[in-house]
């Protein structure tokens, strides 16, 4: 009996050491005015092994993409990315101006003070495909003391 229990907890443990998990840190979307058509949201990742964030999917737009944002030649660029790489151990910032997730086809304001559901689709180093739902506070815009660079947006 005492070998059928020790067989059982160690087929357990097994299988939980299999599952390769991403620490989800501080998940937020920026607040947009009535009738914008896209929002971003933002947060730390942490993967527990080498993973790839494939993709995210959320009810409250038509379309959810991966984003980068940077300046070039003084044109601050926004661009669709198939993944994002996610080392292990090492946090990756999803966040203004950086790395990002884009709801784009606004069914609704993103309205402070509420949540916006999501789910971020990660891969791990076989190519096994994760669904990890996600719940992220919307929060209000902070007003900026200078101008925004102009920006372009493409795919």
């Amino acid at each position: 009996m005492k070998r059928l229990a020790f067989a059982i907890l160690t087929a357990s443990l097994s299988l939980t050491a299999l599952a390769d998990t991403v620490n989800i840190n501080d998940p937020w979307a920026r607040a947009t005015a009535p009738g914008a058509p896209a929002g971003g949201a933002f947060m730390g990742l942490t993967a527990d092994a080498n993973m790839t964030l494939v993709g995210a999917e959320s009810n409250a737009s038509k379309i959810v993409e991966l984003h980068t944002m940077k300046m070039e030649n003084g044109v601050m660029i926004m661009r669709a990315v198939p993944q994002i790489d996610l080392p292990k151990g090492q946090t990756v910032s999803l966040k203004p101006g950086g790395l990002h997730i884009m709801l784009i086809g606004l069914h609704a304001p993103l309205t402070a003070g509420e949540k916006v559901d999501m789910t971020l689709r990660v891969k791990d180093s076989q190519g096994k495909e994760q669904r990890i739902p996600v719940t992220a506070e919307i929060r209000a815009m902070k007003p900026t003391a200078k101008p925004a660079a102009p920006m372009q947006h493409s795919h």
